[in-house]
């Protein structure tokens, strides 16, 4: 009894260590049939590697500066004075406006921004300086265009700028004249000082606000719409059946050997975006690297996951494809980078947690721009796992469209 008994634990203990070895060499199969599919299909390539690192160089590079320098205004100097002619000069010396024209009529300027040659332009009307002198308040005027957002309100801070230190100049000489010390010359031009303190990102620096949000979103497109086109090509080459075979008719199995290899490849992308935009470029950071590798990893299962969870809804390689395009574009608007989502309408906050980008933005603001735990962004974090698991709510179907359906065009 005892020797049966023994007997039928080695044979159960045998069984199951071949059952495992089994499973592990069926996984391998799948991942090196994978890996050949991505070496003969150039597409992958593209889409998986030099698509993703040619945004990063795209962005980085483009505004490599920070900010837009040397954006064109013009002045119309109807005064024509030398403290008018002084003014113009301090303008062109800010280091995002240059002085490009000087037109004689305000109509002439206006349409120069109509046609888009100028951003703003500053006007002095004629007698300005006279006034100044005579204490009788003159207006100088200035107009800017908000039809590039960005751009018009540099040129309005600038315009501003230069229209309250020209004020200033004439009064601190006006001051200095009547005899007043320089305390009481500063009191009374700047009764209050204001004490700015830009916190995360103090240089205003359009490098650091845009590329930490459109390179990784232009990567949870590209992830999502790849995992949508696999499958689509499995059942497009007719390749479905032998693919489901493989895994024992296990779909989980023949999923997780399928996208693992592709998860590798997106991680050292992610991982290479993330060296090279927080440590090699110095983007501001106040997160750990263990932070930024378990964000990564998140990034990129989600993204799979919700590619795999459309496809599993509509197995069709050109609707899946679509939608994943359509929801990665939209994520840009709902992620609240752009447009606050606090000022949108409650059911487009209701919706934007549908969003992958969303919740990716979010563990980045919270997490590596301000330094907070994971703990404090636990709800994006699960979020993002949840993303993750939402394939195994459409395996049933995916499994049948692999072995039954036919691919139309």
């Amino acid at each position: 009894m005892i020797e049966s008994s023994l007997i039928n634990k080695e044979t159960e203990t045998t069984g199951n260590a071949s059952q495992k070895a089994g499973l592990w060499a069926t996984l391998f199969s799948i991942m090196m049939r994978e890996l050949l599919i991505i070496k003969r299909n150039h597409m992958y390539w593209l889409c998986m590697v030099i698509f993703p690192l040619g945004t990063v160089l795209f962005f980085t590079s483009m505004l490599d500066e920070g900010l837009p320098e040397e954006l064109p205004v013009a002045v119309v100097d109807l005064d024509n004075t030398s403290t008018s002619r002084s003014l113009s000069h301090k303008l062109d010396a800010f280091q995002m406006s240059k002085v490009v024209a000087r037109y004689p009529s305000v109509s002439e300027a206006r349409e120069a921004i109509q046609k888009g040659e100028i951003y703003g332009f500053l006007y002095i009307p004629k007698g300005t300086t006279d006034d100044l002198l005579s204490s009788r308040q003159p207006k100088i005027s200035f107009y800017y265009t908000n039809t590039t957002l960005s751009a018009g309100s540099m040129v309005m801070k600038d315009l501003k700028t230069i229209s309250t230190l020209g004020s200033a100049a004439v009064g601190q000489a006006m001051l200095k004249a009547r005899g007043a010390t320089d305390q009481q010359i500063q009191t009374a031009l700047q009764p209050i000082v204001v004490d700015l303190h830009q916190i995360a990102n103090p240089w205003t620096n359009y490098n650091i606000y845009l590329t930490t949000m459109m390179v990784p979103g232009l990567m949870l497109l590209f992830i999502s719409l790849v995992s949508a086109y696999s499958l689509g090509n499995e059942i497009k080459f007719g390749t479905s059946k032998e693919w489901v075979e493989m895994a024992n008719g296990r779909m989980v199995l023949a999923l997780v050997g399928k996208f693992l290899p592709q998860t590798l490849i997106y991680l050292a992308v992610v991982y290479t975006y993330e060296w090279y935009v927080f440590f090699h470029i110095g983007f501001p950071h106040q997160g750990s690297p263990l932070t930024l590798v378990l964000i990564g990893l998140m990034q990129v299962l989600a993204a799979q996951g919700f590619g795999v969870f459309i496809f599993g809804l509509m197995p069709s390689l050109r609707m899946s494809m679509s939608v994943c395009s359509l929801w990665g574009v939209l994520g840009f608007s709902m992620c609240g980078a752009a447009f606050p989502l606090m000022a949108m309408d409650p059911p487009l906050q209701a919706l934007s947690w549908l969003f992958p980008l969303r919740h990716y933005f979010m563990l980045y603001q919270i997490c590596v721009f301000n330094g907070y735990p994971l703990l404090e962004a636990w709800f994006h974090f699960v979020a993002l796992g949840a993303f993750l698991l939402m394939p195994w709510l459409v395996v049933k179907k995916l499994k049948n469209a692999m072995l039954n359906y036919v691919y139309i065009p």
